[in-house]
């Protein structure tokens, strides 16, 4: 939670809007990621004025309520923003599909667009739009100084991951900390919802899943921070504005 004595810290995602952005954010890079970060990527910096913050020592964005329940990506729980329109509209992944919603002027409501599970042809109905973004950020590849400063001051990020190795499939609790894992390659979308340091030390991420609230800690993983980008977290971490 975020304490009462912190600098001023302004929230510019944080409205009426967030829930569905947190949505947006999830879809954008569900099951359709295939990044590398060797990829040239269109880069935004964060303002030069949040590099002197005095950050929070732990933030937990699901104390604040800006954070919908954990879905069940494997079973294809429906989402209030259609992630079918993505699927049927977007020719690739990751920031294309931030683009797309711009450019297009909005995104379709689940309702409208029904998850179907495979790509057909685009369907889009502008009488139907559900929400709409501005533009997108990204934060610069694998710096998790720059990832800890996004989450303080704009709320839940998107991230990609490496989320191949059978210790994250089967993770329970506890700070995970896998030295295998790639910085690089990674395969999995997830969402930054908080970070802070255990009682040993260590510092973690707090990372929304979507297998379901049987995985993990109720659908959460605490991963590793400020180890090295491990298994590359904040090699591909994005978020819309609105």
């Amino acid at each position: 939670m975020l304490p009462n004595h912190s600098l001023s810290l302004r929230y510019p995602m944080v409205q009426t809007t967030v829930m569905r952005v947190e949505e947006f954010v999830k879809i954008t890079l569900m099951n359709r990621l295939k990044l590398n970060a060797s990829s040239e990527r269109k880069r935004i910096e964060l303002l030069s004025s949040y590099a002197k913050l005095q950050l929070p020592n732990a933030v937990d964005w699901r104390d604040k309520g800006y954070v919908t329940p954990v879905k069940d990506q494997v079973l294809g729980t429906l989402t209030a923003l259609s992630e079918q329109n993505l699927i049927d509209c977007v020719p690739s992944s990751g920031d294309a599909a931030f683009e797309y919603v711009k450019e297009n002027g909005g995104i379709d409501t689940e309702e409208s667009y029904p998850y179907e599970g495979q790509q057909g042809p685009c369907r889009f109905d502008p009488k139907h739009v559900g929400a709409k973004v501005t533009g997108y950020v990204d934060i610069p590849t694998g710096d998790e100084h720059a990832l800890t400063v996004a989450c303080a001051t704009t709320g839940p990020i998107a991230v990609a991951i490496d989320a191949s190795h059978e210790s994250f499939q089967l993770y329970e609790s506890g700070v995970y900390d896998e030295g295998s894992c790639s910085s690089t390659e990674v395969d999995h979308a997830a969402l930054v919802v908080g970070y802070g340091t255990d009682s040993d030390g260590g510092d973690y991420w707090i990372v929304k899943n979507s297998w379901g609230l049987s995985w993990g800690q109720q659908g959460y993983i605490w991963m590793s921070r400020n180890k090295d980008n491990q298994c590359g977290i904040a090699t591909a971490a994005s978020y819309p504005t609105v």
